[in-house]
């Protein structure tokens, strides 16, 4: 399975025979989709019940988005670098790199989004993410304005949010944890 790193090392990895079955099938099926299975997948599920809302709710950001995944993972990483999150900078960092089919923009988003190669509308999106990453109650309806400006619809601006927010937890929940990114992630979308 490649890089035998230890998923979190503040609380034990449970074994995944011992799991529930629909979260021993959700485990399975992204090991074979990624060839590897996702540290993420076997941290949450110390605790099955509330790794089945999490990844529920992932999934719903991922179904119900009028955002591109470009896009949503370009917030990931964005979020993740404010937040100093590794396991979410390194393993959405390669999901972006695939998705943006831009091998150098993840490091950049990272680092400081105002100054990657973005286009301005991705700019004010990211601004907009960082700003309700650092400063929530500052959040004013110019700011939705703004990216009404840019192009975004109601839908989108919620779908934005709604990203921030929900990496925002598992940034918190990847620290508490102290989550791992696997080896595999490093490489991914490269070349």
């Amino acid at each position: 399975m490649g890089d035998e790193t230890e998923a979190m090392t503040r609380f034990e990895v449970p074994d995944t025979e011992d799991l529930p079955e629909d979260m021993q099938e959700r485990i399975e099926a992204e090991t074979e989709r990624a060839g590897f299975t996702p540290n993420v997948f076997l941290a949450m599920a110390y605790r099955p019940q509330q790794a089945q809302a999490f990844f529920d709710y992932h999934d719903a950001l991922l179904e119900e988005t009028a955002l591109e995944r470009e896009e949503i993972e370009m917030l990931i990483v964005t979020v993740s670098g404010v937040n100093d999150c590794l396991y979410c900078i390194v393993a959405h960092g390669a999901l972006c790199r695939i998705y943006a089919d831009a091998p150098m923009l993840a490091e950049q988003l990272t680092a400081n989004h105002r100054t990657a190669d973005i286009s301005e509308t991705h700019r004010a999106m990211l601004d907009f993410a960082v700003k309700l990453t650092e400063e929530p109650a500052r959040v004013e309806d110019e700011d939705l304005q703004r990216l009404r400006d840019h192009g975004f619809s109601q839908e989108a601006i919620w779908d934005i949010g709604n990203v921030v927010s929900f990496y925002n937890l598992s940034n918190r929940m990847a620290h508490l944890v102290d989550m791992r990114p696997n080896a595999e992630f490093y490489t991914l979308g490269r070349e």
